[in-house]
């Protein structure tokens, strides 16, 4: 029986245990506790989480951590953007909104950039936010309830928490289709797309930790990173297939959706695809027709500007475009209609791709900050 040492309490939306293995090092595991709310993350979380992993860096006893939700449905669904509603119907100076956006990109670059392992445990659903968390780990697990997306423009929103770098980084066209359609990917999608190293059983969580306590780590983060990665590839082998990807026999279409140019050509192309037999594809077509129109120019604008910028480029990108949603109007009014009115009835600027202005998009990437005041100049 494996006993995990509690170091805060556990009632609090981010708890904290540490767990000695047989040779006196130990593992570290990290658990988001808002069930309730499918483990939305807040700034009291980010506000935990920071200066635990800082801790967690520093000591030569920890080998490595794990990240995991509380709860079987949702690893994290996201960011708590019922709050930054409020916040934006209540502040005009929008400062809350920067705070947030800032500590969330700061966690999220801090995990990309973690020496140590990071074991991010996804099970259920991981979206937005979640996939911030997500994406820097060194060894991400899905199972077999992983539903993972960027749904951003059912919200008036855009990928952002590192997507301007993530999305770029997959195969030809399939980071545009995820952004502008909102396409939840399974398990095996998210290993093609490189948001995945392995697939694991969800019952198997109890194993894999006994099996992490059972580790004999080493004093090297890269020995702790082979040895982690070698347990993994034998749980990997000892689980069921994982679910059938839904991007892999299309991933000739993806491609002919990356050869055209202009953003109507590409709207009109996935709204054209033929999705009589494809329930996945029919209701990422749905997502796009309803979404916002200016989201999906800004997620066009937005992996066309950041090709090829550094990790780093690419939040400090990112904040500037998400300080100005907050100012814009379409994000609240997103909010508003999915979650707050639950109307399902937005009432978007822009009526179509067509419609949406140069100077709108403009406007989210106009620079907001000096290059010495940028609040992320530190990165």
């Amino acid at each position: 029986m494996i006993e995990f040492e509690l170091i805060n309490h556990e009632e609090a939306p981010v708890i904290f245990e540490q767990a000695t293995c047989h040779n006196g090092m130990k593992i570290a595991l990290a658990t988001l506790n808002v069930p309730k709310a499918l483990n939305a993350l807040n700034l009291d979380m980010i506000r935990l989480l920071a200066p635990q992993l800082d801790a967690w860096a520093n000591d030569p006893q920890i080998a490595m951590v794990m990240l995991k939700g509380a709860g079987e449905k949702a690893f994290c669904a996201g960011g708590d953007v019922v709050s930054l509603y409020r916040e934006m119907s209540s502040d005009t100076s929008n400062a809350l909104i920067e705070t947030f956006f800032s500590e969330e990109y700061r966690l999220d670059y801090q995990i990309h950039n973690y020496d140590k392992p990071i074991l991010l445990w996804g099970n259920g659903i991981i979206m937005g936010g979640g996939l911030g968390l997500t994406a820097g780990a060194s060894h991400k697990v899905m199972t077999e309830t992983s539903r993972i997306a960027m749904p951003e423009i059912t919200i008036g929103l855009y990928p952002d928490v590192g997507g301007s770098y993530f999305l770029n980084k997959m195969p030809k066209g399939v980071g545009l289709f995820l952004g502008l359609t909102a396409a939840n990917i399974n398990a095996a999608d998210a290993k093609l797309v490189g948001l995945a190293d392995h697939f694991m059983d969800s019952e198997k969580l109890s194993l894999l930790l006994q099996n992490l306590v059972e580790v004999n780590w080493g004093k090297t983060n890269v020995l702790n990173h082979e040895k982690l990665t070698q347990l993994l590839l034998s749980l990997d082998e000892a689980s069921h297939a994982p679910p059938k990807s839904e991007i892999k026999p299309l991933i000739k279409v993806f491609e002919a959706l990356d050869e055209k140019r202009e953003l109507s050509e590409q709207v009109e192309f996935i709204l054209a695809l033929d999705s009589t037999d494809n329930k996945w594809l029919s209701k990422a077509q749905a997502a796009l027709k309803h979404g916002s129109p200016l989201s999906a120019a800004l997620v066009k604008a937005q992996l066309t500007r950041s090709a090829g910028k550094t990790l780093r480029d690419c939040f400090k990108q990112e904040l500037g475009m998400s300080v100005t949603a907050g100012e814009f109007g379409e994000f609240q009014e997103g909010v508003r209609a999915l979650l707050i009115d639950k109307d399902g009835k937005p009432n978007w600027r822009f009526k179509s791709v067509d419609e949406v202005t140069d100077d709108a998009i403009e406007r989210f990437f106009a620079p907001r900050w000096d290059e010495n005041d940028h609040p992320l100049r530190d990165l």
